[in-house]
C-alpha cells in the first residue's frame, strides 16, 4: 500500500512510500538470521569499478533461504520483516523441529499459516515449494531454479512472477518477468504465488537524499563533461553528442546493442526473446 505525505517541504510534495500491514522489525529471535559484511560500494582495492555507488544507510544482511531445502517438515510463518537489501518483504518461517528462516514473502500468505518444501507433489498454496512438474501451468511462481538444488534465481524482486505456461520432454515453459519464454527442467523447484508488495514500483523517491540512503551516488551527464573524460564531452554550451550512437564512458555503445553471447549455451532454453517477440 502506497502511502503520501502532506506537501510540507518540497521533498515531501511529490513523494511516496510503500508500507505493508504487519511488517516489523527484526527481534531478538531473528538474531541468528542477521549478520553484518563489508560493502565494496563499487570498489576493488580501493579503486572504483561501478560508478555511482556508495556510502548509504548502514545494513544489516539477512540470511534468506533461496533453496528451500528442509523438506517434507511444515513450518508456521510468525511474522513479517522488513529486509533493507531487497525490494521484497521477508517472513521467518519456524519449522517443527524449532528451526527457523526467512523467506521471500508471497502474496495471500497470513501469520499463522503453514508452508511445506518437498521434492514430491503437495498442496498448491502460496508459499509451498516443490518442482515445476508438479505445478498445474497457469499457476504464478516466484523464486525459480535454473538447475536442480542451485537455488533459486529468477523472479526474487518484489511483485515479480512467472507463469508455467506447459510441460514437455522433461522442461518446464515459463513465462519470464521480462516477457521472455524460456524452458526450464522439470525438477528445479519454485515457490508457489506472486512475490507481495508489488506496488513498489509506483514509489516516488521525491528527493535526491532518499537516493542516497540507497546507496546510489549522483550521475554527471557525458556531454556537461570535457573530451578527456568521456566521449560525449567538450564543446561550448549545449552541444550533441556529435555521434552516430550514444556510449559509456570507456566508449563502448550504450543504447540498442545486443549484450549477450551469441553462443551461450542457455541460448538453447529460449523459445522466445524479450520485446522483439521473435520466435526462435
Amino acid at each position: 500500500m502506497l502511502k503520501f505525505y502532506k506537501p510540507t517541504t518540497p521533498g515531501r510534495r511529490h513523494s511516496s512510500v510503500s508500507r505493508g500491514e504487519n511488517i516489523q522489525k527484526r527481534d531478538d529471535k531473528s538474531a541468528g538470521l542477521v549478520f553484518g559484511k563489508k560493502r565494496n560500494v563499487g570498489r576493488l582495492a580501493g579503486r572504483i569499478t561501478v560508478r555511482h555507488q556508495g556510502s548509504g544507510a548502514k545494513r544489516l544482511l539477512r540470511m534468506v533461504d533461496f533453496h528451500g531445502d528442509k523438506y517434507d517438515i511444515p513450518g508456521k510463518v510468525e511474522r513479517f520483516e522488513y529486509d533493507p537489501n531487497r525490494s521484497a518483504w521477508i517472513a521467518r518461517i519456524c519449522y517443527r523441529d524449532g528451526e527457523r528462516r526467512f523467506v521471500l514473502l508471497p502474496k495471500n500468505l497470513k501469520v499463522g499459516d503453514q508452508i511445506i518444501s518437498s521434492r514430491g507433489q503437495i498442496e498448491n498454496q502460496a508459499g509451498n515449494r516443490m518442482p515445476l512438474k508438479y505445478i498445474f501451468p497457469g499457476t504464478l511462481v516466484h523464486n525459480i531454479e535454473l538447475m536442480r538444488d542451485m537455488g533459486g534465481k529468477i523472479a526474487r524482486s518484489a511483485g515479480s512472477y512467472c507463469v508455467v505456461k506447459v510441460h514437455e520432454n522433461g522442461y518446464t515453459q515459463l513465462s519470464m518477468p521480462s516477457g521472455e519464454s524460456r524452458m526450464v527442467r522439470d525438477d528445479c523447484a519454485a515457490s508457489i504465488g506472486q512475490i507481495a508488495r508489488d506496488d513498489w514500483r509506483l514509489v516516488r523517491w521525491g528527493k535526491a537524499g532518499r537516493m542516497r540512503h540507497r546507496g546510489i551516488r549522483p550521475s554527471v551527464r557525458g556531454k556537461a563533461m570535457n573530451p578527456v573524460d568521456h566521449p560525449h564531452g567538450g564543446g561550448e554550451g549545449h552541444n550533441p553528442i556529435g555521434l552516430k550512437h550514444p556510449k559509456t564512458y570507456t566508449g563502448k555503445i550504450a543504447l540498442g546493442v545486443k549484450t549477450r553471447n551469441k553462443k551461450r549455451w542457455t541460448n538453447k532454453y529460449i523459445v522466445k526473446r524479450r520485446k522483439s517477440q521473435k520466435e526462435i
